[in-house]
């Protein structure tokens, strides 16, 4: 047995692609999409014909609306190969107004019942701040599924588990990027970053993780947990178990080159014995919270402005 098959014995395996014509040979239950993938997507000659038909049957309808239809265009063609969900985000440059996400969430979700998608097969992305907490907590009510993403503190994850969001997606190889970083830049003298050292178990990423899946474990709280943004399949390995992993095509191709055993590493059971104190947070605990953990503060906003600027492009793309 391959890794990838082992992996899907404890978690269930998405695959973080636009390119839909990729999924078949992977298998994976659900996909997501952000508007960096859709970018990237539309530029390749088997995509750009569908980013032409939208612009030829909707051109004449303002911009947000166009790009609204291309993602569904692109989430109802990968549902047609996948058996479970997709994830459509909101434009990120809505992320601190609640009441634009509200109405930004329930036009993609109209556009997907339009085309005969069932609700309970689409999930909508919002980022993780204060206000995107918010519109997904109202969402849920509504019976709209929310996936919230640029998820990097335990704070964001507390705030998320209170709004009872279906799903969070915490940021693993992004987590991983600012440690390295951050430890390989620091004072002369000091030892910097050593990767074996911050491997597997010890990656701040999955450490992260790791946080967040016992914490919602052990106190029953609903809110599925999916890593995203690996950079390596030894992070995926030390996650195994975790209800849900997102993984890169590119990641999928080697967990199923390689044959080494996979263990699991993560366990709703293991988790309701650990002794953790029950968080929760209002909304100036949440922005204190994460004020001080520099990480957060800076790689969310870091993942905001380069979605926005995606967007902006895809934009320029539709016209």
């Amino acid at each position: 047995m391959n890794q990838l098959d082992a992996l899907k014995q404890y978690t269930t395996v998405v695959a973080d692609t636009g390119d839909f014509k990729q999924l078949a040979q992977y298998q994976p239950q659900d996909a997501t999409t952000n508007p960096s993938l859709i970018l990237k997507a539309v530029q390749m000659p088997d995509y750009l014909p569908l980013l032409k038909q939208t612009v030829a049957s909707f051109g004449k309808a303002p911009m947000d609306e166009q790009i609204d239809r291309l993602l569904v265009r692109f989430g109802c063609e990968i549902l047609s190969t996948i058996p479970g969900r997709v994830s459509t985000e909101v434009d990120a440059r809505l992320s601190f107004d609640t009441a634009a996400t509200l109405a930004r969430a329930k036009r993609i979700m109209a556009l997907y019942e339009a085309q005969g998608i069932a609700r309970e097969r689409v999930l909508i992305k919002i980022a993780s701040t204060w206000e995107g907490i918010q519109a997904a907590a109202q969402l849920e009510k509504e019976g709209i599924r929310c996936n919230l993403t640029l998820l990097f503190s335990f704070a964001q994850a507390v705030a998320c588990g209170d709004a009872k969001v279906q799903l969070i997606s915490p940021f693993v190889g992004r987590i991983y990027d600012w440690y390295k970083k951050s430890i390989s830049a620091g004072p002369s003298g000091t030892a910097g970053w050593v990767e074996a050292d911050h491997a597997g178990a010890n990656d701040p990423g999955v450490k992260s993780v790791r946080q967040i899946y016992n914490h919602y474990k052990r106190h029953g709280i609903a809110t599925e947990v999916m890593g995203a943004s690996f950079r390596n399949i030894g992070q995926i390995r030390a996650l195994a178990g975790c209800d849900l992993l997102t993984i890169a095509p590119d990641l999928l191709a080697q967990l199923g080159a390689s044959n080494e055993p996979l263990h699991l590493a993560l366990s709703a059971q293991a988790a309701q014995e650990l002794d953790l104190p029950e968080v929760h947070h209002a909304e100036s605990s949440f922005r204190f919270a994460l004020n001080e953990d520099a990480m957060a503060t800076e790689k969310l906003a870091e993942g905001i402005r380069a979605f926005c600027v995606d967007a902006i492009k895809l934009e320029a793309l539709m016209q």
